[in-house]
């Protein structure tokens, strides 16, 4: 098992910035592929970002593309998204997830494990 554990969410203006933290324990040399997921109030949960075990290979959910960036740094088991230029239609619930086996994580079915999740509120 892999525990994951967001932080850095918080309230924010338009057009500022926020950079989300996962920490990652337990059997972490499991993990491959991660990413990050929202969900909005009244929405279903959607991919925004993910990035490949070793960080060489990334995808970006095209509206959050050139604002945010996915990075990783596996001897300290934490994955980030930075986010910039933040519009209040990225307000959401932020979760971190991951998955075992090959390929890259962008379904939901395909995490083998999620976090608790962090709420990110943007102002107009």
């Amino acid at each position: 098992q892999v525990q994951l554990v967001e932080s850095g969410g918080g309230l924010v203006q338009a057009g500022g910035s926020l950079r989300l933290s996962c920490a990652a324990s337990g059997r972490t040399f499991a993990v491959s592929s991660m990413a990050w997921f929202r969900q909005a109030p009244g929405k279903e949960r959607e991919f925004v970002a993910a990035i490949s075990k070793i960080g060489a290979s990334t995808l970006y959910a095209d509206s959050v593309k050139g604002r945010f960036t996915i990075s990783r740094d596996n001897a300290k088991n934490t994955l980030w998204l930075q986010m910039n230029s933040l519009k209040p239609e990225d307000t959401a619930v932020y979760y971190c997830a991951a998955k075992w086996g090959p390929g890259r994580l962008t379904a939901l079915a395909d995490a083998d494990s999620w976090g608790q999740g962090t709420q990110v509120t943007v102002s107009s």
